[in-house]
């Protein structure tokens, strides 16, 4: 087993940890450990709300959950010869949960905490907690339903340089000033609010809390890019900004469907994982990879052959509005047709809207071309419900 270099413990918040994380990114938040390149290790990770949902049936917590606490995040960690230009390569070898903690949880977040991507057809919180029976899942709150997981990290990303965070910064902002009393923000900007910088103390904390960008969205960096398919047999090639680049990895979920609709999206866990670093010299500039990491798909996939597929095109439901191949809307109707269509099964509108963030639901473009209208299908394996979810039967 790789040597266990972060190690939490589920009774503490992050920054009472041993060894503390960060919830923002900024270059100056300091490195947990070093490692060289070829060496592998394990690090343990806390949920990406730091403990905040309880497993009950009281969806109170995620209403008044405290988003500006996520994503605590292990790490940094520092690789020793790595400079700004270079590939850092990470494989990942393994990843699963804590034996004191098998379960997870799910979400729906209140429009004025968050929201989701239906927020207007669900602006209320809801709650699934989900039981892990080795690779399989089942909830109380969505029944009749179990499937496998495709467990993997959430977010998993590198420092930015000063430069590329103060563009990050700007153009945020930029983008929230356009409308900056919108509920749900179209942004979240830099908060010191229930910061963690690891081991910062002092001016040099109240600087970068200032100045750190929220980990919420992906970015140039990796990031929050909530891939499911970033799994066990993983291999990413990671853009280089800062020296020792500067790895920090969170939010771990135990299945997810395309998309993480909910937001509180996929089911959240703590874990653990195992990763291995490579470097390619210069890499950035041989390969052409200079802005978004590039990555390789493990082997590793649940074997569901049949699925329904559901179609959804660019028009608004609403108000029946025409747009213009905007897959956004297009996603959004197709999810919204597949949760029409589970109602008459016997699911709540809110039990079918957090089947489709959790299970490992496929989500695809079929078409991004055909003005005016581009579609997109979202396609549920019928194999995880315990009984026939065709058309009439």
């Amino acid at each position: 087993m790789p040597e266990k270099l972060f190690k939490v413990d589920l009774s503490k918040p992050m920054d009472k940890q041993d060894i503390p994380g960060h919830n923002r990114w900024h270059p100056d938040i300091p490195a947990a450990f070093s490692v060289d390149p070829g060496q592998s290790f394990r690090m343990e990770c806390l949920d990406w709300t730091d403990g905040q949902i309880k497993n009950n049936d009281d969806p109170s917590d995620i209403r008044d959950v405290n988003l500006n606490r996520v994503h605590v995040l292990s790490g940094p960690v520092h690789v020793n010869g790595v400079e700004p230009g270079d590939l850092l390569v990470v494989d990942i070898l393994n990843v699963g949960a804590l034996q004191e903690q098998e379960w997870g949880f799910n979400g729906v977040f209140a429009k004025e905490n968050g929201g989701s991507f239906l927020v207007e057809h669900f602006p209320e919180a809801q709650k699934s907690i989900w039981d892990f029976h080795g690779i399989y899942t089942t909830s109380r709150h969505i029944p009749g339903v179990k499937f496998a997981g495709i467990i993997h990290p959430g977010l998993i990303g590198v420092a930015p340089s000063h430069e590329l965070l103060a563009e990050w910064n700007r153009r945020e902002e930029e983008l929230v000033k356009t409308d900056p009393d919108r509920v749900p923000p179209l942004a979240n900007l830099p908060d010191k609010d229930s910061v963690v910088l690891g081991t910062l103390k002092g001016e040099a904390f109240d600087k970068v809390a200032k100045e750190g960008a929220r980990t919420v969205p992906p970015r140039e960096n990796g990031g929050n890019c909530d891939i499911k398919n970033l799994s066990l047999g993983s291999r990413i090639y990671f853009p280089v900004f800062v020296e020792g680049a500067k790895l920090s990895v969170g939010d771990l979920h135990f299945s997810q469907g395309d998309g993480e609709i909910t937001f509180c999206g996929g089911i959240e866990m703590p874990g653990w994982i195992d990763l291995h670093v490579e470097v390619i010299k210069g890499g950035m500039e041989k390969n052409h990879i200079h802005k978004n990491p590039v990555f390789q798909p493990g082997p590793m996939d649940p074997q569901y052959s049949e699925y329904l597929v559901f179609e959804g095109i660019s028009v608004n439901k609403s108000d029946g509005k025409q747009s213009y191949l905007d897959s956004n809307i297009a996603y959004q109707n197709a999810c919204l047709n597949a949760i029409e269509y589970l109602k008459t099964k016997g699911y709540t509108a809110e039990q079918a809207y957090m089947l489709l963030g959790t299970a490992p639901v496929e989500g695809h473009i079929a078409g991004i071309v055909d003005i005016p209208n581009a579609c997109c299908t979202v396609s549920i394996p019928k194999a995880i419900f315990d009984k026939s979810m065709d058309p009439s039967e």
